[in-house]
């Protein structure tokens, strides 16, 4: 039976280029979840003078077409700027590998969505974010809608897993409806504080289960 993909995409599937981590990034983001079949982190390392990417690598959970595009996010986006770089669609991602199966496009969104947070992350770690607007809840809760919650494989807003939301003074406190021993508390409280601390406004992010107290202690 023949496979459902472009020879492109077998050789990305099969001989992925910038797979790996970079220790110093400046930026990193993740989208996906491995609960929902998908998964795509990528790292950058950014000329802070000229705002080229010298470097970017990726790693991934999924399909063929999952590794295959986000293998191709990065060598679209290597030495480009960052504006340049967030131009980069979906379509351009596609058409470059051949083109996807209209199932898999998907893959091509994820690893385009985790390139543009990413450089969203980078902008406001190194200042040069162009409207400042104070962090309010809503845009916490924005970001929060891409944290997954492993067993559903629904963002973690969706499963009202998120009981409190306390931001004051940039300082931001979340209670999750999770007990701290649970398989997924500490995957979930990562993807919370690597969503929410890049922004140029936050000091500090602290995640509480329900049986921790707010000075980290457990409840009895």
């Amino acid at each position: 039976m023949a496979l459902p993909y472009s020879e492109k995409v077998l050789e990305y599937f099969k001989n992925p280029k910038n797979v790996g981590e970079i220790s110093d990034a400046d930026a990193v983001a993740t989208e996906g979840s491995p609960a929902c079949g998908d998964m795509v982190k990528l790292f950058l390392k950014v000329n802070h003078d000229t705002r080229v990417i010298e470097d970017i690598k990726f790693k991934s959970y999924g399909c063929a077409s999952n590794i295959a595009t986000a293998s191709i996010i990065t060598e679209l986006a290597k030495n480009m700027t960052i504006e340049d770089a967030k131009k980069i669609s979906w379509k351009q991602a596609s058409e470059a590998l051949g083109g996807l199966p209209p199932v898999k496009v998907h893959c091509a969104v994820l690893a385009v969505d985790a390139l543009k947070t990413a450089i969203e992350n980078y902008e406001h770690t190194s200042g040069i974010i162009k409207e400042k607007n104070p962090t309010t809840v809503e845009m916490i809760q924005k970001r929060l809608a891409h944290v997954i919650n492993p067993l559903t494989g629904l963002d973690v807003l969706q499963v009202n897993f998120v009981k409190k939301i306390d931001l004051e003074n940039g300082n931001v406190q979340i209670r999750i409806d999770l007990d701290s021993n649970h398989q997924f508390a500490n995957n979930i409280k990562e993807e919370i504080r690597e969503r929410l601390e890049p922004l140029w406004d936050i000091e500090s992010v602290k995640v509480f289960f329900n049986d921790v107290d707010e000075r980290g202690e457990t409840l009895s």
